[in-house]
């Protein structure tokens, strides 16, 4: 059951909301103002939390600020829910750290749907054991599969140890001995130009931008 915490310094909206998003399987939590949000979302680690910006005791910039900086509390999506609809609010809500700005008044289901489809893009932990996220990659060892937005590309087996090798260990260099050593296993009938062959051939799949050449050392992730 994902957990749901509403934070709002108007009882009506706390109670309505809480009330439907109830009803749709959610555990559901209140807090009236950012401080003893805050205090709230340390204790219960929500999934998602949905945050006012005009509030007492600390305002929902503010309040969304400290909880990305809280490390139990980064995968949390944030949703500012606002009567403040000017560009200046909503730019300062996202450059907060939120993921969405939704504006008052909203339709209850439409704002149930956004949750969800929000929510589904976020998967569940255990489903992240041995997968590398960098930027819009990312890459599953239990499928041998790298995703980069919406496309999923089935990696022959040694372009993906190759690629996981370099991207689990970020901007590290390996040389080309140590390459051949992990994924062909020191194979003495693999040809040198083995290893460029296959950095072409990745390259090809999920872009220039992410493995950089190092001239007459070998090969490095960005």
């Amino acid at each position: 059951m994902k957990k749901i915490l509403i934070i709002d310094d108007e009882p009506d909206i706390l109670e309505f909301l809480k009330y439907n998003l109830n009803k749709e399987g959610y555990d559901t939590y209140i807090a009236s103002n950012g401080v003893d949000g805050l205090n709230m979302a340390m204790g219960i680690i929500p999934d998602l939390i949905i945050l006012d910006v005009m509030m007492p005791e600390m305002d929902g910039i503010e309040t969304c600020k400290i909880i990305k900086e809280i490390p139990t509390l980064r995968k949390t999506i944030i949703i500012f829910l606002s009567a403040r609809g000017e560009d200046y609010s909503q730019i300062a809500g996202l450059e907060s750290g939120a993921d969405d700005y939704i504006v008052k008044p909203i339709r209850i289901r439409i704002l149930v749907e956004r949750i969800k489809a929000i929510l589904r893009r976020v998967p569940d932990d255990d489903d992240n054991e041995n997968k590398i996220f960098i930027d819009d990659l990312v890459i599953d060892k239990n499928r041998y599969t790298v995703t980069k937005e919406d496309t999923t590309f089935n990696l022959p087996k040694k372009e993906f140890e190759l690629l996981y090798l370099l991207a689990e260990k970020p901007k590290r260099v390996f040389t080309r001995r140590e390459i051949f050593n992990v994924v062909w296993e020191g194979d003495i009938n693999t040809g040198n130009r083995t290893i460029d062959v296959h950095i072409r051939k990745i390259r090809e799949k999920i872009g220039e931008e992410f493995i950089k050449t190092i001239k007459g050392v070998g090969y490095k992730f960005e």
